[in-house]
Formats: structure tokens, sequence, C-alpha cells
């Protein structure tokens, strides 16, 4: 699957045990998200439109209206790096 460079690092670091937290307003629309790292950093890099982008592969998902997670499909998007545990 096609994922851009920036999609790959977000996967990662969900891979590693991150989030996505998401945040919606009053109707129920998307109004912000946040990455963060499973030591708890903020990941600047994940912007919304990747986040929909993501979510509409469905390389990520969330469950019961929690936090985002990465899926089956996507830990066999994300490509090995180094620093993997």
């Amino acid at each position: 699957m096609n994922v851009s460079r920036n999609g790959q690092r977000v996967l990662h670091v969900l891979a590693q045990g991150g989030v996505i937290r998401h945040y919606k307003d009053e109707n129920g629309r998307l109004l912000d998200i946040e990455c963060l790292t499973r030591e708890g950093w903020l990941l600047s890099l994940c912007t919304l439109d990747l986040f929909k982008a993501l979510r509409q592969k469905g390389l990520i998902a969330s469950m019961n209206g929690g936090p985002y997670r990465i899926t089956r499909q996507g830990l066999q998007a994300v490509r090995s790096r180094p620093d993997n545990r």
C-alpha cells in the first residue's frame, strides 16, 4: 500500500504503542487530533488531512469511541525501521 513518508512515521509511532486522540464539536464533527507517543510526547507532523487519509485506508481505527490505534492492515503497511522494539 502506498503511504506517505509522514504517514509511515505516524504508523511507526502507533505500532510502538502510541495513540491518536480526537476531539469533536457538539454536532459530532471532527475538530482536532493529537498524536501521542507511548511516552506521552506530542507528534506534531500528524495533521488532520493525514489522519483522514490513514483512516480512509483502514490503517487506523477507534474502538467504542476511544483513541485511534493501528489496525492489522496498518501493521502490514508500516515499513520496518532500525529502532523497532
